[in-house]
């Protein structure tokens, strides 16, 4: 969910896992198209929560997104999509996001950059911004166990993301 251009799709294509993406961008898509293949990339808007037709009937054990979650306006909606795509073979969400933690937010008030790390003037930027204590709260109230939140970039608590993985529990 959010492929972009599908380069981390692509390399997932290269290493033999059965890959689908779908992304807002058309200039995104229209890239991913050309590099990787007409029928496994889709524009889709996820304020729809619906795959396209060609792949809603398929089972997916693992949704990826990548650096998405943070421009969403409802994230609770963005994770109930991914919930009723994994309902049917209770497989896992792996997510990345900008790490938001309280150290790190400290160390760039203090240092002055904190205005230009949150993009307040930056159009169409991050509008969410999670720790990893916001992200479990998130997982774990949309259905998923969150297995594991691992910090991604620069060094511990000061990480650019955070990666995490959640796997799907009916009630």
């Amino acid at each position: 969910m959010g492929c972009g251009n599908g380069a981390l799709a692509g390399k997932l294509l290269n290493e033999g896992f059965n890959v689908y993406g779908i992304d807002a961008s058309t200039s995104g898509i229209d890239i991913a198209r050309r590099m990787h293949g007409e029928d496994r990339f889709f524009l889709v808007d996820i304020a729809h929560k619906t795959l396209p037709e060609a792949i809603r009937s398929y089972k997916f054990d693992a949704v990826i997104s990548t650096e998405v979650i943070e421009h969403i306006y409802s994230p609770k909606s963005y994770m109930q999509f991914c919930r009723n795509i994994l309902e049917d073979s209770q497989g896992i969400l792996i997510l990345s996001t900008p790490y938001h933690g309280y150290l790190k937010n400290l160390a760039l008030a203090l240092s002055g950059h904190l205005d230009s790390h949150f993009t307040a003037l930056w159009e169409g930027g991050h509008i969410k911004f999670f720790s990893s204590k916001t992200i479990r709260k998130l997982f774990e109230a949309n259905g998923f166990n969150c297995l594991g939140i691992y910090g991604a970039g620069r060094i511990p608590y000061l990480w650019k993301s955070m990666v995490v993985v959640g796997k799907f529990q009916p009630a």
